[in-house]
């Protein structure tokens, strides 16, 4: 009975409940991680110290160095195990979870070793000066030497339990760690509670995705027999095609990831020039707009096994109707956030802090930085779907474009032309030209695969 479910959802369940079946619990889970890496930077700027809230932006490179991980082991193992699905090759999909999760969990250890003995130079590198080292420090300690294991672990386990179509399981896993982290932030940072400050958002990131990992541990416990997710060390293998298939996907994945990072650090360092409260005004713009960025990025993400699947299968129009289908939810969302942002950008920011020069900047910033998220769209769902079949070669000349030839030239340039504001609009330019890449690219990939579909058909009578 499972089984039929599962091959009801990714053959035969009309497409846009497919979607929407695949992607709610997704963006859900994605909304309510944004939700809480804001509210490290609302009960942190409580406190009123730009030092504190600069503290968790220059940290954030940090953090997204997470994702080149988990989109190496669980971008590139839940490809391969829904690809695998497609193709009706169980004992692979079996195989590619166990190794997604122990090379996950052996990389989250190996991180927080690496970061610990090199954490002096690191926060150096990542612009911190006299005033933002020790909150830096104190901040990461929790956060990443800590709490790397978990905070890898738990959202590769997702990405596992999302390849088969529980979608819904993989949100709720995601969702108990972020809610929990929500309601631990005031406890932790305020002087009401421990006062930790920083450091205290640290501390409440690290114990909630050790739960989230509980969750899912709880989860595959329960369901052993009923679920194709295996972490049996016995089912960890290298055969060569497993981990060929896992990694062209995974590792342009997390390239792309690690190219964030370098374009991130070099916008906070740019913005450090400038001083404490540029940072933070820039931090918290970023995070703001990343709660409708994060929305697109999820629902790209909830679909990847219905591309994935119904690629491996053969079945390009399906493939089609749900691109489309998804394309015209996701622009429509982008385009009033970007409406809502550009106009209510003052205000949002004031949430955050109340410091004028902040609230000032921030505006700015926030303005320009919204204007990106229309072109996102297509660009994830781009990568999504060269992700989803296999193709990493595709989505890493995409990475590349996106940071190296684009957005970090577009920070030099716009920085030397419109000092301080120019770098908000650096992600703007860049998207805006890559949409129109991916639009060309999507539209070749559609026509090939159309034309193979066109080949295998028996010749007429």
């Amino acid at each position: 009975m499972e089984d039929t479910q599962k091959t009801q959802l990714f053959e035969s369940m009309p497409v846009p409940r497919a979607v929407m079946t695949l992607a709610v619990p997704t963006v859900l889970s994605s909304l309510v991680m944004v939700l809480y890496n804001l509210a490290d930077t609302y009960f942190v700027g409580m406190l009123g110290d730009p030092i504190q809230n600069a503290a968790v932006t220059l940290a954030g490179p940090v953090l997204l160095a997470f994702n080149a991980v988990n989109n190496l082991f669980g971008v590139g193992s839940s490809s391969m195990m829904s690809r695998a699905l497609g193709a009706k090759d169980l004992d692979t999909v079996r195989r590619s979870s166990a190794f997604g999760f122990y090379l996950a969990l052996f990389s989250g250890i190996l991180f927080s070793v690496l970061v610990a003995a090199f954490q002096q130079p690191l926060l150096g590198l990542l612009g911190t000066n006299s005033e933002t080292y020790d909150a830096t420090q104190q901040y990461m300690v929790w956060v990443v030497i800590c709490g790397a294991a978990p905070a890898i672990l738990n959202v590769v386990m997702a990405y596992l339990v999302r390849a088969e179509g529980a979608a819904l399981h993989a949100s709720i896993g995601t969702m108990s760690g972020c809610i929990l982290n929500i309601l631990l932030d005031p406890l932790f940072i305020l002087p009401w509670g421990l006062n930790m400050g920083a450091a205290g958002a640290g501390l409440a990131t690290f114990l909630s995705n050790s739960v989230a990992c509980l969750y899912f541990f709880v989860l595959l416990f329960f369901k052993r027999g009923k679920t194709y997710v295996c972490i049996s060390p016995k089912m960890l293998c290298f055969r060569k095609s497993l981990v060929v298939g896992v990694c062209s996907v995974g590792i342009p994945a997390s390239i792309q990831n690690l190219l964030n990072v370098t374009g991130m650090t070099i916008l906070n360092n740019f913005a450090s020039a400038y001083g404490s409260d540029a940072v933070a005004a820039m931090g918290i713009s970023h995070k703001v707009q990343m709660i409708p960025m994060q929305i697109a990025m999820g629902v790209s993400q909830g679909i990847m096994p219905l591309i994935s699947y119904n690629y491996a299968s053969g079945n390009t129009p399906r493939m089609k109707k749900t691109l489309w289908f998804t394309l015209k939810i996701s622009q429509a969302f982008l385009v009033l956030s970007t409406i809502g942002l550009c106009v209510w950008s003052g205000p949002v920011t004031s949430l955050f802090m109340k410091q004028e020069s902040i609230v000032a900047y921030g505006t700015q910033f926030l303005r320009a930085m919204s204007l990106s998220l229309p072109f996102l769209s297509m660009d994830f769902l781009a990568v999504g779907v060269f992700q989803a079949c296999g193709m990493g070669s595709k989505s890493l000349v995409f990475a590349i474009l996106r940071k190296i030839v684009l957005e970090i030239p577009a920070l030099f340039i716009l920085d030397w032309a419109f000092p301080l504001y120019g770098l908000a609009w650096a992600q703007t330019v860049a998207e805006f030209i890559l949409s129109i890449a991916a639009v060309v690219v999507l539209l070749r990939l559609f026509q090939r695969l159309e034309k193979r579909g066109r080949d295998r058909l028996p010749p007429a009578a």
